[in-house]
């Protein structure tokens, strides 16, 4: 794979999960129920709290190290994403969506300036961005449709 086919895997599955939020008032953003408990903000401050963690760690794994544990940092995925779902409780929804399409950008301009040979095969470097992007996204866009279809909107 080279990086223009990366972005543009990382396009189609970020274009629909865009897809998938188009049209949604505030209310409805904010409403509970979509994947367990969260609402349509609080997976939209989940996609950035991984793309995040992909930012802080990518450097990591290029200079050949290993990022910490989950578990021993946090007691495991489930409890980082608890901790990153209250603190984007926290947030407006106005800043939940700055910050989703900020740290976005920031992770493909990363991804654009870095080394080819890191993209070209299946590197944990390259890894470590398909688990925070391309193969996430769908995840939740497949999570919202399903709700919006049960919730009518």
């Amino acid at each position: 794979m080279d990086k223009q086919q990366l972005l543009t895997k990382i396009d189609k599955a970020w274009s629909g999960l865009q897809t998938s939020i188009d049209g949604l008032t505030a209310q409805q953003m904010t409403q509970p129920g979509v994947t367990g408990d969260w609402s349509v903000k609080d997976i939209l401050g989940h996609v950035t709290a991984w793309e995040e963690e992909a930012l802080k760690h990518l450097p990591d794994l290029l200079d050949g190290k290993r990022p910490p544990r989950y578990s021993v940092l946090y007691g495991g995925i489930d409890a980082f994403n608890a901790l990153k779902t209250v603190e984007n409780r926290a947030r407006s929804l106005d800043e939940v969506q700055m910050r989703f399409d900020q740290t976005h950008a920031r992770l493909l301009d990363y991804i654009r300036s870095a080394p080819d040979e890191q993209i070209a095969t299946e590197t944990r470097f390259r890894r470590r961005i398909r688990l925070d992007s391309y193969s996430h996204y769908p995840i939740h866009a497949q999570a919202i449709r399903e709700w919006r279809e049960q919730s009518g909107f």
